[in-house]
Formats: structure tokens, C-alpha cells, sequence
């Protein structure tokens, strides 16, 4: 994700709505200020989680959402937040 999205809650509101789809994954700052989201659950749910992640937070402003879709490389166990 590109725009406001670093240091206004967004991944909290990204984590927030995988648990609640029961999807798989994380979501993390990157350093050229952008937002990366790796996440695996049902092709709807996801569907669904992609049109959430165009929303995010009140502070936040999404400008961009580049999806690409991959085979699984790894498994996840949980949905979590990385780095600070």
C-alpha cells in the first residue's frame, strides 16, 4: 500500500480485518514508506480483505493497492505485525 500509511495505525487496522477473515500472514512497514501485506485464506476472503485494505484508517490515506497473487512459498500459523 502507498500513501499515508506508515505511523497511523494501519497495520493494526490490516491485522485487525485478517483475524477477522481468518486469514494467514503479516503485514509490515517497508522503508521507501509503503506497506507490505502477505496473506493466504479463501480466494473470497481475500477478495474481501483487498477491498478493506483500500479503506484503512481515519489518519491513513490509501492512494495505491498493487496485488499480486502468488502459489504459497511458506505457511503461516497466524495473522501478525512485524517489525516497529
Amino acid at each position: 500500500m502507498s500513501g499515508t500509511v506508515q505511523g497511523v495505525l494501519y497495520r493494526n487496522f490490516v491485522a485487525e480485518y485478517a483475524r477477522h477473515l481468518a486469514l494467514v500472514g503479516y503485514v509490515r512497514n517497508t522503508p521507501d514508506s509503503t506497506v507490505e501485506v502477505v496473506a493466504q485464506g479463501y480466494h473470497d476472503k481475500l477478495e474481501e480483505f483487498i477491498g478493506h485494505l483500500h479503506k484503512g484508517t481515519f489518519l491513513s490515506r490509501v492512494s495505491d493497492v498493487d496485488v499480486e497473487w502468488h502459489a504459497p512459498s511458506q505457511r503461516f500459523q497466524s495473522f501478525n505485525i512485524k517489525g516497529s
